[in-house]
């Protein structure tokens, strides 16, 4: 396209807004709100110190969702937690605790008594040791939040092993092998 076709088209743009009765800064304030949120991240470390992943957590209409992105992580299915404590003391982030379970639930999706807020679905690990997942947290976003920001704070965890989303509390995950703090974005 054209310069001047785009200074037209764009201008066109900007007048229509402007003429919609609805100025250009609340379309702009409009379009922003239709955007999640990121709210928390949290950097993700193994067990040596070694940095090897992210994840960001973000709020959109009242639904708390998180995306992974890790990498040089062991190939297969893993457990992934949020866990009640934001400590990860290595080597086994057992400093970590529980899951985060502020409702007092069982564990697990299978479990007809479950689940806990911190129980998350497994991930994929490739076989070049990449992950990456989009992940629903809670459609109570503010509650959530107010959960994993207690006073000691949460963590999301990575196990060696899948979860089988039923056994109670830990889902028979296995070992920790990488651990973050979730910080609160202001």
């Amino acid at each position: 396209m054209s310069n001047l076709r785009l200074g037209v088209l764009c201008s066109s743009m900007v007048l229509a807004a402007c003429g919609s009765g609805q100025g250009l800064s609340e379309s702009m304030a409009d379009a922003q709100a239709a955007l999640p949120r990121v709210v928390a991240q949290a950097t993700l470390s193994n067990s040596a110190g070694e940095n090897v992943g992210e994840v960001s957590f973000t709020v959109k209409d009242e639904v708390l969702s998180l995306h992974l992105q890790a990498a040089n992580l062991p190939p297969g299915e893993s457990g992934f937690h949020i866990h009640t404590t934001g400590l990860c003391e290595g080597p086994d982030f057992k400093s970590a605790g529980g899951h985060l379970n502020p409702r007092e639930r069982e564990h697990g999706a299978d479990n007809p008594s479950g689940k806990h807020l911190g129980d998350l679905p497994n991930i994929s690990i490739g076989e070049n040791g990449d992950a990456e997942a989009s992940i629903v947290v809670s459609d109570e976003a503010a509650a959530a939040l107010l959960a994993i920001f207690d006073a000691d704070g949460s963590a999301v965890m990575i196990h060696a092993d899948p979860d089988d989303y039923k056994t109670d509390p830990t889902g028979n995950a296995g070992s920790r092998i990488a651990c973050g703090v979730i910080a609160p974005i202001d």
